[in-house]
């Protein structure tokens, strides 16, 4: 916990817990040791509701035992298991330990069920109504907190049901996504761009390349200063799946349109992210989630049966 910052934390967090066991086990002396006056009647002389009155009693042995066993546990609970600061105990045991061994055993559990599809080519697992199933559980439970759980996105995430792809739409390119993950990075161009009006004007060009609305008479100046843009989306704004470059052509905005949604895509850039799956997911379940998100923009073609 504390390893990345400093050892104070570890150290403060050890102190608190011996310190808390220690504190209970003279907590208990004391009261042992203690002797209250008590009347002749072996009360303590507290009277409540006119004839409740508290006797003068010790704890029994039992009760007084079952705090020892307690404290002598936290003891050897804290030798076995991690509990003070950074020390890992003597077991060895971890909650990230305990998870990674628990999604073993459920994977393996599970490979009889992904069996019948690891030989199979995405595009007949996409027309398998079972494994179609299984994909649409795995796409709920990884992927529809970003894409939606109708798959089609929303400002920031792609839609994956209209066949544009940033990275290219074939099942290869869609598993490899969801295997390894992806980064876009769209540099700020206005250096290279220019004056704000030179933004504004190739904010119209870009906006002229789909047929979307547009400025006119700022869409033609806007040209020649696109072509630091062409490096990445092509000469035509048709992009470059290699590098993840968008299709500027066909009316799909993934990060808004309009003349300031573009311009500030040209002054700011833009970093996402889409996340690694392999930590996370088998080789088998990455094949049939690939085969249900390529389906989802794709006619499968119906699984043989056996």
């Amino acid at each position: 916990m504390s390893d990345f910052i400093s050892q104070f934390w570890s150290h403060y967090i050890t102190v608190i817990a011996v310190a808390g066991i220690l504190g209970c086990l003279l907590l208990l002396w004391a009261t042992a040791r203690t002797k209250v006056t008590s009347a002749s009647d072996n009360t303590t002389g507290h009277v409540w509701d006119e004839d409740l009155r508290e006797m003068n009693n010790p704890l029994p042995m039992w009760w007084v035992g079952l705090f020892l066993i307690t404290i002598v546990f936290s003891f050897a609970y804290l030798v076995a298991y991690p509990g003070l600061g950074s020390y890992a105990g003597k077991l060895g045991w971890s909650s990230q330990g305990q998870y990674e061994n628990e999604v073993a055993k459920a994977n393996e559990a599970l490979k009889p069920l992904y069996a019948k599809f690891d030989g199979m080519p995405p595009h007949e697992v996409a027309g398998d109504a079972k494994a179609m199933a299984i994909g649409e559980r795995l796409f709920m439970n990884n992927c529809a907190q970003c894409h939606g759980s109708d798959a089609r996105g929303s400002k920031g995430f792609p839609n994956l049901t209209d066949a544009d792809w940033l990275y290219g739409g074939t099942p290869d390119n869609i598993k490899e996504t969801i295997t390894k993950g992806r980064v876009g990075n769209m540099p700020p161009m206005v250096a290279a761009v220019g004056t704000p009006d030179d933004v504004k004007n190739v904010a119209n060009y870009v906006l002229s390349l789909s047929a979307s609305p547009h400025d006119t008479a700022r869409a033609p100046l806007g040209k020649e200063k696109f072509a630091v843009c062409a490096g990445c989306h092509g000469l035509d704004g048709k992009g470059n799946t290699a590098m993840g470059a968008p299709n500027l052509t066909d009316k799909i905005w993934l990060h808004g349109v309009g003349e300031e949604a573009i311009a500030a895509m040209v002054n700011g850039g833009k970093v996402n992210q889409m996340p690694a799956q392999e930590e996370r997911l088998t080789a088998s379940q990455i094949h049939v989630l690939t085969a249900y998100v390529w389906g989802l923009s794709n006619k499968a073609t119906p699984a043989a049966k056996n």
